[in-house]
C-alpha cells in the first residue's frame, strides 16, 4: 500500500506544481508509483466593493500531499519537479499515519462540502474601524449581515453611543484589549 507524504512547494505554485507531478507521471514511468496528488483547499466567502463571492483558498499554503511508494526514482522524480522545495522530513522523508491522513482527508472533504465565510464577525464582538470617519474608533458589533458583507458598531462619541451603520468587513478589524505592560 503506498503511504502518505507532505510535499513542500514554493508558495502560489501549489497548482503548477500539483499539475507537473500528475501530468508527467506518466512520461516517466511513475504511474505505479505515484497514486494521487492532494492539493488541501476550502471554499471560502467574501464581499469586497459590495460584491459577493466565494474563493478557493488554500489550507496549507506551500505544501501538498502525495500517496506514493518513496523509491530512489519517485524521490527524485518529485524533487526535480519545478516549485518543489522538498519532503517534509527532509533527507528521510516522514510519511503519515493512516490516523492523519484520514482525520487530513475527513476535514478536507468537510471543508470542500461546505463554504466558510471570510469574516467571522458575532455580534457581542470588539472590533476596531479602519477606514472611513470613524477610523481608530473601538467598538461593539451590534449587527451583521454575511449577504451583504456589513455590519453595525456600536462607538462612544463624547461619552454617547452612537451606532455606526454600514461598515464593509475589511473596514474593521478584531480588537482585544491586550495593553503591553
Amino acid at each position: 500500500m503506498k503511504k502518505w507524504y507532505v510535499v513542500q512547494v514554493l508558495t502560489q505554485h501549489e497548482k503548477k506544481a500539483k499539475k507537473a507531478i500528475e501530468e508527467n507521471r506518466e512520461s516517466q514511468g511513475m504511474t505505479g508509483v505515484i497514486e494521487s496528488v492532494v492539493l488541501p483547499t476550502e471554499n471560502v466567502s467574501e464581499v469586497k466593493r459590495g460584491q459577493h463571492r466565494v474563493v478557493e483558498k488554500r489550507v496549507w499554503p506551500g505544501y501538498l500531499l502525495v500517496q506514493m511508494d518513496l523509491t530512489d526514482e519517485a524521490w527524485s522524480y518529485i524533487k526535480g519537479i519545478d516549485g518543489v522545495v522538498g519532503f517534509l522530513g527532509g533527507d528521510r522523508p516522514t510519511e503519515l499515519s493512516e490516523e492523519e491522513v484520514e482525520t487530513i482527508l475527513r476535514d478536507l472533504e468537510d471543508k470542500q462540502s461546505r463554504v466558510t465565510q471570510r469574516h467571522q464577525f458575532e455580534v457581542g464582538d470588539r472590533v476596531k474601524i479602519t477606514e472611513g470617519v470613524f477610523v481608530n474608533f473601538v467598538g461593539t458589533v451590534v449587527e451583521v449581515s454575511f449577504e451583504k458583507g456589513r455590519l453595525s458598531v456600536l462607538v462612544s462619541i463624547f461619552g454617547r453611543d452612537t451606532k455606526v451603520d454600514d461598515l464593509e468587513f475589511w473596514q474593521v478589524e478584531e480588537y482585544t484589549d491586550d495593553v503591553l505592560s
